[in-house]
C-alpha cells in the first residue's frame, strides 16, 4: 500500500474510532466519511463493510486482550488470571459502544470480518478458565462460549445509564459465582450502589 494510501487508511480509522465511540457502532458510513474528510467511495474502497472497518479498528485491541492471556497464566494465580482477564476484557469492551452485539453474532457466522478474532478472544479466555477449573479454583459447568456471554453481559450493563452504576458491583457478583473460592474475588469498595 502506498503511502498515502496508508495515511489516509489511518485516519479514517482514527475519525471511526471516535465516531464510534461517540455515537455506538450504528453511525453511519456516511457520517464517518464526512468527519474524515473523504468520499464515501474512499472509505468503502479501504472497508466495504462495517464489519471490515470495525475489525481493522478493533484489530490491535483484540491482539492486546488476546496476548495478555498468556502472560496471566504464567504470571498469575488460575484465580486472579482469569479474574483479571474478565475485568479488562469487560472493560475493553464497553469501550466502543454496541461492539458486544456484533461480537456475539460474529461468533457464529464465519463470513464475518469479526469472526476470526472473535474466535481467539474467546479461545484466550476459555484457556484462562480451564486453568482455573483444573486447579479446582473455577466451577466446573461453564465454557469458553458461556464465559464470552458474561462478558457480552457485562458490557451491556456498563452501556445503559440506568445500570452502569452497578457495573462493578454486578462484575463482582458474576465473578464470585464463577469462582469456587467464594469471596475471593470481591474488591474493596464492592459493595452494592445504594439506590433501588
Amino acid at each position: 500500500m502506498r503511502a498515502d494510501a496508508r495515511k489516509n487508511r489511518d485516519h479514517v480509522l482514527a475519525v471511526a474510532g471516535t465516531a464510534i465511540t461517540e455515537q455506538g457502532v450504528d453511525v453511519s458510513l456516511r457520517d464517518i466519511a464526512r468527519r474524515a474528510d473523504v468520499g464515501l467511495a474512499t472509505l468503502l474502497r479501504h472497508f466495504p463493510t462495517r464489519e471490515a472497518l470495525l475489525e481493522a479498528l478493533l484489530r490491535t485491541s483484540f491482539d492486546e486482550m488476546t496476548a495478555p492471556a498468556g502472560e496471566l497464566a504464567a504470571s498469575s494465580s488460575p484465580e486472579d488470571a482469569l479474574v483479571s482477564w474478565l475485568r479488562d476484557c469487560v472493560a475493553w469492551t464497553t469501550e466502543y459502544r454496541g461492539v458486544t452485539v456484533l461480537m456475539a453474532a460474529a461468533i457464529e457466522d464465519t463470513e464475518s470480518a469479526l469472526h476470526a478474532s472473535c474466535v481467539t478472544l474467546r479461545a484466550a479466555g476459555a484457556r484462562l478458565l480451564a486453568r482455573a477449573q483444573a486447579a479446582g479454583a473455577a466451577r466446573t459447568d461453564i465454557d469458553g462460549t458461556d464465559l464470552f456471554a458474561l462478558v457480552a453481559a457485562l458490557a451491556w450493563l456498563s452501556d445503559q445509564p440506568a445500570l452502569a452504576p452497578r457495573a462493578d458491583h454486578l462484575f463482582d457478583v458474576v465473578a464470585s459465582a464463577i469462582m469456587t473460592s467464594a469471596g475471593s474475588t470481591e474488591t474493596p469498595g464492592g459493595t452494592p450502589p445504594s439506590g433501588p
